[in-house]
């Protein structure tokens, strides 16, 4: 009885054995799928989010760089403008000392002036004397001082006669000659004088344009380097903002290899002004602003039309979801992607949309194919808007 007891309580364990083995099998077959299911999924979310990592760091190193060329821009604008600075002080000197000559040169000038202003009028006052001494001496010539001394009836008259006739025509030719020689000399003096004037004006004038030259480049170098520190200022910004963005994102990568779930993590927009690629490969047919006849009633364009040849694949510029992708009047096939904050690029014209609305993209994906413009002509349209408002797009891709 105890033997055939034993052998049924070996029985029964086994079957609870087996049963427990079943059991595990059962709950493997249901969970193992599911688990297999999360893995897959998460292979191209963690793909995805490293390789958005990826860029948000190679933005990172970009701006980094870029600060470190203005840093170093800024730093030879200061010499620049120190050695300007000097260059203008100086000029102010010699515009001083130019102004003083000038005056002085005028002053002497105006002296010279009332000297010839006064020996003229002397000359008008003694003229009627002078002409009375003048036409005497013509009366008398050579022969009337002759008939001078024959009329005298002594010799000690003679002398006397001799010496008053030699005295009276060395005096009269004296002072003729004195009053010429004076005119002269002024005369001469006062051209040199204007001479010299025109001379310091000159000097005066170009130290002047060298004074405002001067001021000029200090005006702009210090206008340049207040954009250059706004620049660094957004560069700074800009690479803060990637910073934490970075610092989400290696969370988000260590929660997915570590299998836990994770949110989608927003990249700003705003740290790609001037990196983004472009949406198509083309020429841009209409710019931003331009008006083509097709336009609302505020007349302008809100982006740009990008000549592609028809069907060719457009992609995403930045990461973002889907907002909208279906028809859209006056713009075809139209999809806008939502950044986040308030921003938006907009691809319109499309033949054909390639995602749909909800749909998570990243920088690179493609979104449709061109279509054709209103014109007729195969064209994208593509649009940015920033804080709800349309910026130029060429100013936001990367030069080309």
């Amino acid at each position: 009885m105890e033997s055939r007891s034993s052998e049924s309580r070996q029985r029964a364990a086994g079957g609870r054995q087996r049963l427990a083995a079943c059991c595990l099998l059962t709950i493997a077959c249901v969970l193992l799928p599911a688990a297999g299911s999360r893995l897959m999924g998460q292979a191209p979310d963690r793909a995805r989010t490293e390789a958005l990592a990826r860029r948000v760091a190679e933005r990172i190193r970009a701006l980094q760089s870029e600060a470190d060329q203005l840093a170093r821009e800024a730093q030879t604008l200061v010499g620049d403008l120190r050695k300007l600075e000097i260059e203008r002080d100086i000029q102010k000197e010699r515009l001083t000392q130019a102004e003083a000559q000038v005056a002085a040169a005028q002053a002497a000038l105006e002296a010279t002036t009332d000297r010839l202003a006064k020996l003229e009028q002397e000359r008008v006052a003694s003229l009627p004397d002078l002409q009375a001494r003048l036409a005497e001496m013509y009366k008398q010539g050579r022969g009337g001082y002759t008939r001078m001394l024959l009329n005298v009836r002594d010799l000690r008259e003679f002398g006397r006669a001799t010496r008053a006739v030699s005295a009276l025509a060395h005096i009269n030719e004296r002072r003729v000659a004195e009053h010429r020689e004076t005119l002269a000399a002024l005369r001469t003096e006062r051209e040199a004088l204007e001479a010299r004037t025109r001379e310091l004006q000159s000097t005066e004038a170009t130290a002047e344009k060298a004074r405002a030259a001067a001021e000029r480049a200090i005006a702009a170098r210090t206008a340049l380097m207040a954009r250059i520190d706004k620049r660094r200022d957004l560069t700074a910004q800009f690479a803060g903002e990637l910073q934490l963005a970075q610092s989400r994102l290696a969370q988000a990568v260590s929660d997915l290899a570590a299998g836990r779930s994770v949110e989608q993590v927003s990249v700003p927009l705003g740290p790609f002004r001037g990196a983004l690629d472009w949406p198509v490969i083309g020429r841009v047919a209409r710019r931003f602003g331009q008006s083509s006849g097709q336009q609302t009633k505020e007349g302008g364009s809100h982006g740009i039309e990008i000549a592609a040849p028809l069907g060719t694949p457009l992609r995403a510029v930045h990461p973002g979801t889907v907002g909208y992708a279906d028809a859209f009047v006056g713009y075809g096939t139209l999809v806008i992607v939502d950044h986040g904050a308030n921003q938006y690029t907009l691809y319109g014209y499309l033949s054909a949309a390639s995602v749909e609305r909800g749909q998570r993209v990243e920088a690179g994906d493609q979104l449709g194919r061109v279509g054709t413009a209103p014109s007729g002509a195969p064209a994208l349209y593509f649009e940015m808007r920033v804080d709800g408002h349309s910026v130029d797009p060429v100013q936001w891709l990367k030069p080309r």
